[in-house]
């Protein structure tokens, strides 16, 4: 961990497999916050503009480099956020504990919030169905990286099965399960 934040501003790590709705909490989430930012790992690796190799992409070697370089900048927006005063939002698949130690090693010193949106493979995979074609994640590991996440941290976190929630009821469980005041 590098720097610090405001221990009474905790950060926020909200993952999920594609289709959990990271996305779409995770911006709700922080424009509740009284002050933060959303900080989305989809965003911060699109700004390669060319030679980008997505994280199971090849070469091998190369993809795990690029997600290095995705979490080191993912820090230093959370650290420049957090000595401005804000909280950050971070949206990011994290596949297993490893990946997870490895981004929270590049968080300021402080307290963040591991929140895991598990609705299940199933759940995600209709969900991405269910996208209009542009948006729709070509990802067909479901299974393997639903169990990569619980053996990995599945006792670390708020997890939430948000199946059957909407957006605002999953935004309620989050402020409720980690005590948040809002805006």
């Amino acid at each position: 961990m590098h720097g610090a934040a405001d221990p009474e501003l905790p950060m926020f790590l909200v993952t999920g497999m594609p289709g959990a709705g990271k996305s779409t909490v995770s911006r709700k989430l922080a424009a509740a916050l009284p002050r933060a930012a959303l900080v989305a790992a989809d965003d911060v690796a699109g700004m390669i503009m060319s030679g980008g190799v997505w994280p199971l992409g090849e070469p091998v070697a190369e993809a795990d480099r690029q997600v290095d370089l995705c979490y080191r900048n993912i820090g230093s927006l959370v650290r420049n956020f957090a000595g401005a005063g804000f909280q950050s939002v971070v949206d990011c698949v994290v596949p297993d504990a490893a990946h997870l130690d490895r981004l929270l090693d590049e968080f300021p010193e402080g307290v963040t919030e591991l929140v895991v949106l598990a609705p299940g493979a199933a759940c995600c995979r209709d969900r991405d169905r269910g996208r209009v074609a542009s948006e729709r994640f070509a990802f067909d590991g479901y299974d393997e990286l639903d169990a990569s996440m619980r053996s990995g941290f599945g006792g670390r976190g708020h997890w939430i099965d948000s199946a059957d929630l909407d957006v605002d009821q999953t935004l309620r469980v989050i402020l409720d399960s980690t005590r948040q005041a809002v805006r």
